[in-house]
């Protein structure tokens, strides 16, 4: 059984995906921990009503990022992670943070990249007139929501959109591409060598897998 370590800092609702998922359609992982950097995260509370291990590291406790990231990394060690799951985790990670995942480190975000990096992103894809705009799973390097794409889900933009009707599409997308990301890892089916997402032995190109 491989085991999954998820990062939060919000609700939680691709880490309910996730948990949800486990012993299903993730059939060979288990979330074992989740760690948050705000104490009143609701994804902490979704953690110990399935009865997994929910970690606050406070970060006003530490002079620096470095600091911060350093202890986090020695918690999170303590379970052997085969997987680091960001889910809605709202740090930028210190360097040695990466170096120490890469490989085992994937992210969601809203947005089809490369479009789009950072925040705000629904509200961006409405004020640029887009028609269409999506979720991406990828794998975390040092560029911030830059690492090589695994897959990407798309939702049409209609012209009444608000960034909260959008965001609610493409959480539903979320939702599912997640833990099929997570699936193929757990399987030994996805990787990452030389900058590239890897699937079945192919690289995947810019979009991910399946990107039309």
């Amino acid at each position: 059984m491989k085991r999954i370590v998820v990062l939060i800092s919000g609700n939680g609702s691709n880490l309910q995906a996730i948990i949800d998922a486990c012993g299903t359609r993730i059939a060979n992982g288990e979330v074992t921990a989740v760690f948050s950097n705000k104490s009143d995260a609701y994804g902490l509370e979704r953690a110990k009503q399935s009865d997994i291990d929910a970690r606050f590291i406070d970060p006003k406790a530490f002079e620096n990022r470095d600091l911060f990231d350093t202890e986090l990394m020695s918690q999170i060690d303590r379970y052997q992670p085969d997987l680091i799951v960001l889910a809605g985790y709202m740090r930028i990670l210190s360097k040695e943070f990466v170096a120490h995942y890469l490989g085992k480190m994937i992210n969601i975000h809203p947005s089809l990249l490369p479009k789009y990096t950072g925040l705000n992103t629904h509200k961006r894809a409405i004020e640029a007139g887009d028609i269409e705009h999506g979720t991406s799973v990828h794998f975390v390097t040092e560029q911030l929501d830059g690492g090589p794409v695994i897959l990407q889900a798309k939702v049409p933009v209609f012209s009444e959109d608000t960034p909260e009707t959008l965001n609610e599409r493409v959480q539903t997308q979320e939702h599912d591409i997640y833990p099929l990301t997570v699936n193929w890892f757990v399987e030994g089916r996805l990787s990452m060598t030389d900058n590239n997402a890897i699937l079945d032995g192919k690289v995947l190109g810019e979009s991910g897998y399946a990107s039309d």
